[in-house]
């Protein structure tokens, strides 16, 4: 309702109510009745007139407004302060406002392709939508807002879009990245081993050109850097100084390693790095410390970097370093040994499809738990058939009896103290039975594999040593110091003796002085390498499959070969495997993968490696991992092609980054 013909009903109102109090009063008093009547007449008779010129008034404006509307909300538009574009769904700009003429220095004419002007906008993703996003067109930042133009409820041909420009923002939002403070631990990760036998001068001229590298390289990056104690450094840098770090993808790791002491070991370095967020300056160096621990668990010689909430990793070519003592295995056995002793009963587990080295592990942890009269029992999973002759002929056995249960079987576990040992592997999804690590609070971790970011958090011990050939010499040398009187059955050391075949490649890679050891003690106490050769046979069908991979294998430049096992066969995993192995041994390869069909939703990868490169770093990016010679991977829910492509780029760039 208009407003001043409320005004008039209202008033209307009221002179109806003042009218009956006159006819009210006239009952009473004629003479004042009559004298009231004319006041009322009179007012009546004004206030008409006065609605009426009101009316009147109202009428004139309005009609003004209206006409210049139009007028006014174009001059509106056109002068806002951020640019307006109706654009098409070809791209074309189909009108935008002066704003947009300001932008460019020059209005562009009605038809033009917006790429053309600005070609880092996005238009087909989001088209239809409402949402916004930023842009960069050179130096300059732009923020676009996007709303669909509604026109009619089915025509999306239209969108309008609100385009600011954000330049000095976005120059203080990234000043303000920069120069948040990076902390860095540094640690020479094989001090004592490249300074034994050194003469005291040899020793200080050493450690002399490591700290002059360290520090004129944190002094061109504008950072700081203490030494705190003999092989540990703590620096100070910002966020500015970190990308141009990560740019050099840490030469500082080449230039340490290239010097070499008087006993030929080179000098390597480990780097654990966080930024700086919302956390305090006691969390980022907790973040720090851990990334140290992370790259010191992998082996060594390598970056580990807290980004952005994701651990990302560099170098990692150098391959770690076997420890001549063996101290470190006597005190994790001893520790073992009491963990064992405390709780009321034992399981074992490797990793998901257990191969020789998982089971010879659980079979020497296993013969730990027995030694002191503890139940035991070894969890497997689902897949297994690479290890089946060998569980078939324990099953014969009656002190084996019980020994080996699958995870469906423990829905209860009735002790208090339950203690769980996970052996060849420290990833919590790779484990036979991923449900144990819940329902269990002890948990003791034993692996050879370099240590990934992801790794199971609520163990009591941690014993990774990725200098290892395998677990089952970890557990070999465990053994060694858990009892005296311990004796290995000829079947326990055979299993063990196996595991270490298996990834030694029969004692051809990874191996070292520890490694002959280990097969020395296990040999001595009546592991059968006959035994082992049967295990090993493989049956017709095998081999067909393990010659049409090879048959069908690509040698690419660089020394990387690649092959597949398209179809999903009984023991994939294991002839994968296989393949990889034999691949390496043609003339000139560096680098084997193999890619294999493991069911309908699943692609696995078998890596393997002569020792120049880390096929590690290169599963990493599909979710898996292993070793420096040996890794894998799983990928759901792909195409084998799309994965065997991406595999391949990887890995040459790889090899070109390193040579």
């Amino acid at each position: 309702m208009p407003r001043n013909l409320s005004a008039w009903s209202d008033l209307c109102i009221h002179l109806v109510v003042i009218g009956i109090l006159v006819l009210v009063l006239m009952s009473y008093n004629v003479y004042v009745g009559a004298i009231s009547l004319v006041i009322w007449v009179s007012m009546a008779l004004f206030a008409r007139e006065r609605c009426r010129d009101r009316q009147q008034r109202f009428e004139r404006y309005f009609r003004d407004v209206v006409s210049n509307i139009n007028q006014i909300s174009n001059y509106a538009i056109d002068n806002l302060p951020q640019a307006v574009l109706i654009i098409d769904s070809d791209g074309r700009l189909q009108w935008a406002n002066g704003a947009l003429g300001e932008y460019l220095g020059q209005k562009p004419e009605q038809g033009t392709p917006v790429k053309a002007f600005w070609p880092g906008v996005i238009l087909e993703p989001i088209w239809g939508m409402e949402g916004e996003y930023v842009f960069a067109q050179g130096d300059t930042y732009y923020r676009a807002e996007y709303r669909p133009v509604a026109t009619c409820a089915d025509d999306d041909s239209l969108m309008v879009f609100y385009v600011s420009d954000i330049t000095d923002f976005e120059h203080l939002r990234r000043e303000h990245l920069l120069s948040r403070v990076v902390l860095a631990y540094i640690q020479v990760d094989n001090y004592d081993e490249v300074l034994q036998g050194l003469t005291e001068a040899e020793r200080t001229a050493l450690l002399f050109e490591v700290n002059k590298l360290l520090d004129d390289w944190i002094r061109g990056l504008g950072g700081f850097l203490r030494r705190v104690s003999e092989d540990v450094y703590v620096a100070v840098m910002d966020r500015r100084s970190l990308d141009q770090a990560l740019a050099d993808r840490f030469d500082v790791l080449d230039r340490v390693r290239a010097l070499r002491s008087v006993n030929k070991l080179p000098v390597t370095l480990s780097l654990g790095v966080a930024v700086a967020d919302t956390q305090s300056m006691g969390e980022l160096g907790t973040q720090a410390q851990a990334g140290l621990d992370l790259a010191l668990g992998r082996g060594g010689d390598q970056v580990a970097v807290q980004l952005e909430g994701k651990m990302q990793f560099y170098g990692g070519k150098a391959k770690a370093v076997e420890k001549h003592t063996r101290v470190k295995a006597r005190v994790v056995a001893h520790a073992l040994r009491e963990l064992i002793e405390n709780s009321d009963e034992v399981f074992i587990m490797g990793h998901h499809n257990e191969d020789f080295d998982a089971l010879g592990a659980s079979m020497g942890v296993a013969k730990m738990a027995r030694q002191v009269g503890r139940p035991v029992h070894i969890v497997l999973s689902d897949m297994n058939e690479g290890i089946d002759k060998f569980t078939d002929m324990l099953k014969e056995k009656d002190e084996y009896a019980g020994l080996f249960v699958r995870a469906r079987d423990l829905m209860t576990i009735t002790t208090v103290h339950p203690l769980l040992i996970v052996v060849d592997t420290h990833i919590p999804y790779l484990v036979a039975a991923p449900e144990l690590l819940e329902r269990v609070s002890q948990v003791v971790v034993i692996d050879h594999h370099r240590r990934s970011e992801h790794c199971i958090t609520n163990s009591l011990l941690i014993y990774i040593e990725p200098a290892s050939s395998s677990t089952s010499e970890l557990v070999t040398e465990l053994l060694m110091y858990y009892s005296e009187d311990l004796v290995l059955s000829r079947l326990d050391a055979t299993a063990l003796y196996s595991g270490i075949i298996v990834d030694t490649k029969n004692f051809a890679v990874q191996t070292g002085v520890r490694t002959f050891d280990a097969a020395a003690y296990l040999r001595r106490a009546g592991a059968d390498p006959v035994l082992v050769r049967h295990l090993f046979r493989t049956d017709y069908e095998t081999n067909i499959a393990i010659s049409k991979a090879k048959a069908y294998s690509n040698l690419y430049e660089g020394g990387l070969i690649t092959t597949t096992c398209p179809d999903i066969i009984p023991n994939i995993q294991a002839i994968a495997a296989q393949v990889a192995d034999s691949l390496l041994r043609i003339e000139g390869v560096r680098m084997s993968l193999v890619f294999f069909q493991l069911d309908a939703d699943t692609i696995g990868i078998s890596a393997r490696s002569t020792g120049e490169l880390n096929v590690q770093v290169i599963m990493e990016n599909f979710g898996g991992g292993g070793h420096q010679n040996v890794a894998g991977a799983q990928v759901k829910n792909q195409k084998l092609a799309e994965v065997q492509a991406k595999a391949i780029e990887l890995s040459k760039k790889y090899i070109e980054e390193n040579g």
